[in-house]
């Protein structure tokens, strides 16, 4: 099935201008063509293409479809990568694995202090309508460590590797629930941001035994949320 992505569509009329060019000039729709429409927040809309124009296609509905929200909500914070390529890469993914929230993270040990979230956005839109997914993830701007602690997240965790007491993620999740996962860049979080992080109740938690790059870190937190939640 293909999937179109307009956060503005309810359910008749307009397909905004992006999407109305891929519909009609990239796939070649044409009048009568049906089409589904996602809104990001939980519908699906299946129209009828009334006028095939690559700028404003317009459509009448047939059918709308509600999804409800995904039952835990995973908010990702993960420092963005040197290499952008790779952070793209574990948005792209932790979109696919249902993630709800992604929070770039500006830390002491980051190189790379810039992201752009517009791309992102885009990432996450395209990696939204290969999945089928019926509801866009929020992506927020970059966002300092010691900032984003002082907000109220679900419970929260922080994978580091520091020689120190920390549970394996897997045993201190306590499935069905929500949760926050803190990655840290390519240099680890310094330990006074550990420290930190610790006393504001986030958990110390290990991934396991080998050093991992960050999106690969990333991507482990997820997928074992993921599949403890199945």
């Amino acid at each position: 099935m293909e999937l179109f992505y307009d956060p503005d569509f309810k359910g008749q009329g307009v397909l905004n201008e992006s999407e109305s060019k891929h519909c009609i000039n990239v796939l070649r729709h044409k009048i009568g063509d049906i089409i589904t429409v996602a809104d990001g927040k939980g519908h699906y809309f299946r129209c009828t293409i009334v006028t095939a124009h690559p700028k404003k296609c317009d459509l009448e509905l047939v059918e709308t479809q509600k999804f409800a929200e995904p039952d835990v909500k995973i908010h990702l914070a993960v420092a963005p990568t040197k290499n952008i390529d790779r952070f793209e890469w574990l948005i792209e993914k932790a979109m696919e694995l249902g993630v709800s929230e992604i929070t770039p993270l500006l830390c002491n040990h980051s190189e790379r202090k810039k992201v752009r979230t517009d791309r992102l956005e885009r990432i996450v839109v395209a990696a939204m309508k290969q999945s089928l997914k019926a509801h866009m993830p929020i992506i927020n701007e970059l966002t300092p460590f010691d900032s984003f602690i002082k907000q109220e997240n679900p419970k929260g965790y922080i994978a580091h590797c520091y020689d120190s007491v920390k549970t394996p993620l897997k045993n201190a999740y306590q499935t069905k629930s929500d949760c926050t996962l803190c990655i840290g860049p390519e240099g680890d979080f310094s330990l006074e941001e550990v420290n930190k992080a610790t006393a504001a109740n986030y958990e110390a938690v290990s991934l396991g035994q080998s050093r991992l790059r960050t999106e690969t870190a990333g991507l482990i937190a997820c997928h074992t949320i993921h599949l403890l939640n199945e």
